[in-house]
């Protein structure tokens, strides 16, 4: 009875393997999900794709976060699964393992440049030089006073620091689905949180006090760029989180902030200058390479020196360009069909 119920087991498997199988030869459009900030980058190349070759369909590119994209990435291989994933961070060890276990396990890292993490409020606001202790004790749950953790009582930017403006805290960062929200803890909250100098307490509750986030003041956004930009339009007192490419289209409406002296630029971003700032990747399924038709090419065109290279057009949209050895180490990989493993990200 139990060989029987096994061996009827082994052919399911089989048959839905089978069918999987049918089922990603059957499509034939590239489907990508993923990063708000890659999001303009994809779509861009995305339809000078279409137009460069036209024996493929134009590659569809959805959003929906940097978390939100890997997890659908990693829910198997098949018609039915998305073929690449943006991000605007580095996948992670869990994310490899859960991909593994859905059967993925051909994942093939492409870096495309690099992006910085802005702080900007509306165009005819004052002007904010900022530093990431000034952040820290804006949004903070809790903050240090008089050698104490306390409930955050800070209601304007000046009570902060004198040289901020009397402006009302209001804060609208990217809520826990999107890359950057890692970023941002990782290079302002945290930076802000140890310069704050909070009183001795355990690892735990330190790596608590630093990324907890008071809620009246600050909105988490789960949508894209254009909802923060909603949010600075709806309350004018807001200082939203955004992409430096995003930034960089939307001047007209928006003022950016210093961050530790720095103005972000395409110049300061690639000369290492300003502080917040991070590589942008997307991942391949490399189970649907030669599958899937046109990924192989997609790929090798997003990294041409037209698109992603110093002068390219991802340039003009904002991108900031690696090194042409670096870009030609990560195509190399890629053809190579070198898949990344836990061991690699940890």
């Amino acid at each position: 009875m139990n060989t029987f119920f096994l061996s009827a087991s082994a052919a399911t498997l089989a048959i839905a393997a089978s069918v999987s199988g049918a089922n990603a030869q059957s499509r034939d459009t590239i489907q990508i999900a993923g990063s708000s900030t890659v999001l303009p980058f994809a779509s861009i190349v995305a339809e000078e794709f279409g137009n460069a070759f036209p024996e493929f369909k134009t590659p569809v590119v959805g959003s929906g976060g940097s978390s939100g994209g890997l997890r659908q990435f990693c829910q198997g291989v098949g018609e039915n699964t998305i073929d690449i994933a943006n991000s605007s961070r580095r996948i992670r060890a869990s994310e490899i393992e859960a991909c593994n276990a859905a059967g993925v396990s051909k994942i093939l890292e492409v870096q495309i440049g690099y992006d910085g993490i802005v702080f900007a409020t509306s165009a005819d606001k004052a002007d904010f030089a900022l530093e990431p202790i000034h952040v820290f004790k804006a949004i903070a749950a809790q903050v240090p006073v008089d050698g104490q953790m306390t409930a955050n009582p800070y209601k304007t930017w000046n009570e902060i620091d004198p040289s901020l403006p009397e402006q009302p805290i209001a804060v609208a960062i990217p809520a826990s689905n999107h890359g950057t929200r890692e970023v941002f803890e990782e290079r302002v909250l945290h930076e802000g949180c140890e310069a704050a100098e909070l009183p001795e307490m355990s690892k735990e509750d330190m790596d608590k006090a630093c990324t907890a986030i008071r809620q009246d003041v600050v909105v988490e956004i789960a949508g894209d760029y254009t909802e923060t930009l909603a949010r600075l339009q709806s309350n004018p007192d807001t200082v939203g989180v955004f992409g430096l490419s995003f930034y960089d289209q939307n001047r007209d409406s928006l003022k950016v902030a210093t961050m530790s002296g720095v103005t972000p630029s395409l110049e300061t971003i690639a000369a290492g200058e300003y502080p917040v700032s991070r590589p942008l990747y997307f991942y391949v399924k490399g189970e649907h390479v030669g599958t899937i038709p046109g990924i192989q090419e997609y790929v090798e065109f997003f990294l041409s020196d037209g698109m992603a290279g110093l002068g390219g057009t991802l340039e003009t949209a904002g991108l900031i360009p690696a090194p042409v050895e670096e870009t030609a180490e990560v195509l190399a990989e890629f053809q190579e069909g070198k898949a990344l493993t836990v061991a690699d990200v940890q």
